[in-house]
């Protein structure tokens, strides 16, 4: 008989819950269509559900219509597309999750105190792009596998900010080297790595020395369930894979395996976690045990443009 450990904190963030709910309530208020600009969150099953329910998901807002609802996801957006929805006389809802929203204060402050930007981050992700257009003449996107790429005219003031779904050992790391080139180095206010992404990488951390394999729900392009697969192999986990459900996942990982560590990303559903461990259970995995770093208690009132209407 096989064992599993559940690691907890998993699953949907507060950031995640709120964007959600705030696509359902727009299309219970004003009815299909509610388009919604990039994916609302990083997972597959999530768009595929609310596309059903009506959501028309775009890349860009010049495929939405003409005085239509709009919706800007949790990873944000920059200033700019936000004239451009003023532009277009479109209604919009921001559901940027108020995480990101603090980053993107933060950028606006060390620009208007005139310091260069340091953005640890991967440049093609959605919430790079929108904090990017906070200070575009003045940040700099570095990854952080590459922190000495960075240039900087001579005598700058430099700040650093980072990605929200980073690992932090990671932003750490780079902002360790960073920090060697740039002694004087100013940090944010606070952490930028958000608080669900840190609980859910020290959850992981906590059970992979224990798990040969370490199985994580969450889609391909979710960064932040992409870094816990990194965290579970950096921790000691004989192998860690990322599935976006248990159809996924193969028999052939089990092989040798007593132990298995499950987990999910920030913008995963909980069912989506149970249908694996009932495949699991099925292989002969039948004993579970929640292994839990910490409760999450916060959560984020919906967008001040649901909250106002009837």
């Amino acid at each position: 008989m096989g064992r599993v450990l559940l690691a907890a904190p998993r699953g949907y963030c507060a950031g995640v819950d709120r964007a959600i709910l705030t696509v359902e309530e727009a299309l219970r208020r004003h009815g299909a269509p509610v388009y919604v600009r990039k994916q609302i969150v990083h997972n597959t099953y999530v768009v595929d559900d609310l596309t059903r329910r009506g959501a028309v998901f775009v890349d860009e807002l010049d495929e939405v219509p003409d005085g239509a609802l709009v919706v800007f996801s949790a990873h944000g957006v920059s200033p700019e597309v936000k004239h451009q929805a003023d532009g277009r006389g479109l209604r919009t809802v921001d559901a940027t999750c108020p995480l990101v929203t603090k980053v993107h204060k933060e950028a606006v402050r060390f620009a208007q105190a005139g310091h260069e930007i340091i953005l640890i981050g991967h440049a093609d992700h959605e919430e790079v792009e929108g904090t990017l257009g906070e200070a575009p003449e003045r940040m700099h996107v570095v990854d952080p596998a590459r922190p000495d790429e960075v240039e900087l005219p001579e005598g700058s003031t430099v700040g650093w900010l980072s990605q929200t779904t980073l690992s932090v050992d990671e932003t750490m790391a780079a902002v360790t080297r960073l920090r060697e080139r740039f002694p004087n180095l100013i940090d944010p206010p606070s952490d930028d790595i958000c608080y669900a992404s840190q609980n859910r990488q020290e959850a992981v951390a906590r059970i992979a020395p224990h798990c040969e394999l370490v199985i994580v729900v969450g889609s391909s392009n979710s960064s932040n369930s992409q870094r816990l697969v990194e965290v579970a192999l950096g921790a000691g986990a004989g192998a860690a894979y990322l599935v976006d459900r248990a159809a996924d996942a193969d028999e052939r990982w089990l092989t040798g395996v007593t132990t298995v560590g499950v987990s999910s990303g920030a913008s995963v559903p909980e069912h989506l976690v149970a249908d694996l461990l009932d495949w699991l259970s099925s292989r002969g995995y039948t004993d579970t045990e929640a292994v839990t770093l910490t409760e999450e208690t916060l959560t984020f009132s919906l967008p001040h443009e649901l909250r106002n209407e009837g």
